[in-house]
């Protein structure tokens, strides 16, 4: 059991590395590249099928991460009636995971319309008519999600952090 439990932080750890480093990646490099004037003529393509190729890969990491997320739970002697009693939300690790797990559901909240509403429309938008005004404020409402989906993720890395390590004093 030891073996899976190991196995299933390992999934977890790669799931977020993957998931986040993809958000930093097209935030810090893809987008900046497309700001330049020798792809411009490309570069709505290139953020979308970018965007598609890491919707998939995103979402894959979400379902992996709260997947190894309860099974790790589980391995720290956790069940699922310790969340209906209340035994798990009375102590700190209890109150940082319920915080985590709001955190978790706006991730998935945001993701969901970052990807299936503004993303794609604002992607098809420019792609039809670059210069509208539309478009430049659905792709200015889009990324505002991606950050704010970066900075939450980040904030439950700093959770997890804090469930297994202990909190800073």
């Amino acid at each position: 059991m030891r073996a899976l439990y190991l196995l299933s932080v390992w999934l977890h750890i790669l799931a977020a590395a993957t998931w986040i480093g993809g958000m930093i990646f097209v935030a810090v490099v893809l987008i900046p590249v497309t700001r330049r004037p020798e792809v411009h003529s490309v570069a709505s393509s290139l953020v979308h099928w970018t965007g598609v190729r890491f919707r998939l890969v995103g979402w894959i990491c979400l379902g992996l991460l709260i997947l190894s997320g309860v099974f790790n739970l589980a391995g720290r002697g956790f069940r699922w009636a310790d969340l209906w009693t209340g035994r798990v939300w009375t102590s700190s690790f209890g109150q940082t995971l319920g915080i985590k797990l709001i955190l978790v559901a706006l991730i998935l909240l945001v993701s969901a319309l970052h990807d299936f509403v503004i993303g794609p429309r604002a992607t098809a938008l420019w792609q039809e008519n670059p210069a509208s005004q539309e478009a430049l404020r659905l792709r200015r409402r889009a990324g505002w999600l991606g950050r704010i989906n970066l900075l939450l993720a980040l904030g439950v890395t700093a959770l997890g952090v804090m469930l297994v390590r202990g909190f800073p004093r």
